[in-house]
């Protein structure tokens, strides 16, 4: 119970603090660049506001799980694009206008509005020089070239109004497609790992690969006009916070769009940086590319976000091992005193560790219908199991029979046989089972920044959808770092908490 008291308490102390009788609007976002930079301009004007506190939950993960936390309260809104709020999220076949939409809307208790001024559609894009070898200018032209490599992202591989519908519509024979994360398709493309991608109108890199966007010339792609996806209840809860949404009508255009994104993607401008100078009035286009990453490393490493990112990682691996001790250990025990159910017990536990864990994620979304650290601990406690389980019944099997037998003797029953003499004995095979499943939710729990968990996963997801290296290391390397610490740790309890294996009973 202090353990969990503690961890309990330091939950609590993460939570971001607000001013007194001052609320805080969640801004949501999805794992690309334009939705990041976005995310930052939503959270900062409502702090400009000075009604509520502004806090910014980026990459979320993809449309349906953004989707599902905007329903569920754990955010206020996040930017959406019409097509997609039409298509994908009503499941309509075409893609009407605003009013018809947040008719639909109302039925989920939310609402679009405030168009942002720019479009950013879908397409599907190749080298202009292999294009121009193979005489591809459209869609329809695809339909020549069967043996052309596909890779895309998975949203677009999987939504309505992507691979599946584009597809049928254009009686496309291809059959073989990759799924690529959208961060990685241009370098793929360059190193000619790929003949076709899919991107977005405004992305910043088209131009500096030298691509061809296919002309969709059966305007199969309805129009992606960027507004904001809210809680209907938005206004009236924030008022000015709500007049200041309403002066992002119109503010950004297509160009100004693809400018912030080249300042983050091509210059390595900080996504902090674009919205304060986009707000400012400032343009991010006329900003010199950034130095070598590397040179800056170590200010990436121990930036501002630091420590806010290193308390959550803790929380989401302690948090997690400490619910994994307490029900593996007893687990483990069960699987040892009754064989019967050994077998089912560790076929569980195995079974558990098979789940990938996006999809142990998406399942605990769904199932509790909420996002953040409660299904990532959740999910991180069942992979837990299996070590801590599987170590507590091997600990117990090497007790050796004869000091069970001595314990009896000394009229021990069953079970203060096992809490006095078993388990203490077993200590240094369980603390190894502990100490695996430690280290093993260390690098796990960087996936938790898909749900809005944070961590350092969240840099590293950042970084993959910027397509920053350094970014991204400066989250893998302190990840890195705590496994070793906490593996330290667990050795060092090793040593002093277990007692050492003695010489076998009967030895001479």
């Amino acid at each position: 119970m202090g353990l969990l008291a503690r961890l309990l308490t330091l939950l609590l102390l993460l939570t971001p603090a607000s001013a007194p009788g001052q609320s805080t609007v969640e801004v949501g976002s999805k794992r690309f660049t334009e939705s990041y930079i976005l995310g930052e301009i939503l959270a900062r004007a409502v702090d400009h506001a000075g009604e509520a506190r502004g806090r910014h939950q980026p990459g979320l993960g993809n449309t349906a799980i953004v989707f599902a936390a905007l329903k569920a309260g754990a955010i206020h809104l996040y930017p959406e694009y019409t097509g997609t709020i039409a298509l994908e999220l009503l499941g309509r076949k075409d893609a009407p206008p605003l009013p018809e939409l947040n008719e639909r809307l109302k039925a989920h208790g939310l609402a679009a509005g405030v168009r942002l001024g720019f479009s950013n559609s879908y397409a599907l894009a190749m080298l202009e020089s292999r294009a121009a070898e193979l005489g591809v200018g459209t869609l329809s032209d695809l339909a020549r070239h069967p043996g052309l490599r596909i890779a895309i992202s998975q949203e677009f591989l999987n939504r309505s109004d992507g691979w599946p519908g584009l597809k049928r519509v254009y009686h496309l024979p291809h059959s073989v497609v990759r799924g690529l994360d959208h961060g990685l398709a241009y370098e793929a493309l360059a190193r000619g790992e790929a003949d076709i991608v899919d991107v977005y109108s405004t992305d910043a890199k088209i131009e500096r690969y030298g691509l061809r966007v296919l002309r969709d010339d059966r305007a199969f792609f309805p129009r992606y006009e960027a507004v904001l996806l809210f809680r209907a209840d938005l206004p009236q809860r924030f008022p000015r916070t709500w007049q200041a949404m309403q002066r992002l009508e119109g503010r950004i255009s297509e160009r100004q769009m693809t400018q912030m994104n080249a300042a983050a993607e091509l210059s390595g401008v900080a996504l902090a940086q674009i919205a304060d100078d986009f707000l400012a009035g400032r343009g991010s286009d006329d900003r010199p590319a950034a130095q070598s990453g590397w040179t800056h490393f170590a200010d990436r490493l121990f930036g501002a976000d630091f420590w806010r990112l290193t308390a959550q990682h803790l929380v989401l691996v302690m948090a997690s091992l400490a619910l994994g001790v307490a029900t593996g250990v007893p687990l483990g025990v069960c699987a040892h005193r009754m064989p019967r159910a050994r077998a089912w017990i560790m076929g569980a536990a195995g079974v558990m560790q098979t789940v990938p864990a996006l999809a142990l994620l998406a399942f605990l979304i769904a199932a509790l219908d909420r996002i953040g650290t409660v299904p990532a601990v959740i999910a991180l406690w069942l992979y837990s199991l299996l070590p801590i389980v599987r170590n507590t019944e091997a600990g117990l099997a090497g007790v050796s029979r004869s000091l069970r037998d001595s314990a009896t003797a000394l009229g021990f029953t069953a079970w203060p046989r096992m809490r006095l003499i078993e388990l203490p004995l077993a200590g240094r095979t369980i603390i190894a089972g502990i100490k695996t499943a430690a280290v093993i939710n260390v690098g796990t729990a960087t996936i938790a920044a898909f749900i809005g968990a944070g961590g350092y996963g969240e840099r590293i997801v950042a970084g993959l959808a910027v397509h920053d290296h350094v970014l991204l290391l400066a989250g893998a390397v302190p990840a890195a770092g705590l496994a070793l610490v906490i593996q330290a740790v667990f050795d060092c309890a090793e040593r002093r908490l277990a007692p050492a294996p003695g010489p076998k009973a009967g030895a001479g």
